[in-house]
């Protein structure tokens, strides 16, 4: 169930034989199942961990935490589109929609590769508390056994992200503002200067780019650049956005330190979790969800996506399973008494 939905693995089911569930009753399971692993969740996300050694080989981990809207029964829909429709607005985008948070911590080696990921994601929540609780506390353990492991935070540019991976990332740690993101706000700044889509606009974005990606201290050259744009076009309001958007971030715009230390410079690695652990399983056409349900898909898929679902279906199967003493005399078999 965290990777087919009810009907498919009533199918599935059918086809191969030996048990034959309904579609209500596998739809049913993943929640029941769920609800018992929330309340143990602490517990068994400690048992989970403690038997996960940090390869030899690496030196460096990075942490990252990203949003992807999710589709939602009782994400109020119909009551955001009429409201719209009352104070004039367009009616078209996610209306009903909320925000479920994903997070990875990736284990690098000298050379920059990537040795594992562990991906956990959480249903929508105010402030992703759960899901930043439960990523600190695998930085933590990762970090008692190997206190010499190089942190990076890496996110975009939202301001939650990084007043969390400030508190929770050890001193001295290397943060990374994705440069895809970083790019992506570029190019918007130089099409409102040279005009959008225009020959000079691509080839001065593609020269910032590369300044900035490549070259030590790029990013105040990108800086400069885009002040000298700014003092030209006083009343361009995008230019001023995007001009504080990378003086706001500057220090975590060292892509050249990055990559000389073998550092990753994108978030490519939370990104693919959004879409492998959310997109291809919950944003199905007509998909539509409650949080203990959601919640079900995302904690066994993210289980099962980090090489940790047979520890943790062992530890629930556990839950399951009671201990009963009987007395010698119950057990004793009619014949055995009469011997």
């Amino acid at each position: 169930m965290a990777h087919l939905t009810p009907q498919e693995a009533e199918e599935l089911f059918a086809r191969s034989g030996g048990m034959t569930p309904s579609r209500s009753s596998l739809d049913r399971l993943p929640k029941a199942v769920s609800a018992r692993w929330e309340g143990q969740r602490t517990r068994f996300e400690e048992c989970v961990r403690a038997v996960e050694e940090v390869p030899a080989e690496a030196v460096s981990v990075s942490v990252s935490l990203d949003g992807v809207m999710v589709p939602m029964k009782d994400g109020g829909r119909q009551r955001k589109r009429e409201r719209a429709l009352r104070t004039g607005k367009e009616t078209r985008g996610p209306a009903g929609f909320r925000e479920a948070a994903c997070g990875t911590l990736t284990l690098h080696d000298a050379a920059g590769n990537r040795l594992s990921t562990t991906a956990l994601g959480r249903m929508p929540e105010r402030g992703k508390r759960t899901l930043k609780d439960t990523l600190e506390d695998e930085l933590v353990h990762l970090l008692d056994q190997r206190p010499d492991l190089e942190v990076v935070g890496l996110a975009d540019g939202a301001r939650d992200n990084w007043t969390w991976l400030h508190r929770v990332l050890p001193e001295g740690s290397r943060q990374v503002l994705d440069f895809f993101h970083a790019a992506q706000h570029l190019e918007r700044a130089v099409n409102c200067a040279h005009g959008d889509g225009t020959a000079k606009a691509r080839a001065e974005f593609k020269r910032l780019r590369l300044l900035l990606r490549d070259e030590v201290d790029g990013v105040s050259k990108v800086i400069n650049a885009l002040a000298y744009q700014r003092r030209r076009h006083p009343r361009r309001k995008v230019l001023l956005r995007e001009l504080g958007y990378f003086r706001r971030n500057r220090h975590r715009m060292r892509y050249a330190e990055a990559q000389a230390a073998n550092h990753p410079i994108g978030s490519g690695v939370v990104e693919a979790a959004n879409k492998t652990l959310v997109v291809v399983r919950m944003k199905r056409a007509g998909a539509r969800w409650l949080l203990p349900g959601g919640q079900a898909v995302l904690t066994f898929r993210a289980l099962a996506k980090s090489g940790r679902f047979d520890r943790a279906w062992g530890l629930l199967v556990g839950t399951y399973i009671e201990h009963i003493e009987t007395h010698q005399a119950v057990t004793r078999s009619p014949q055995r008494q009469a011997a």
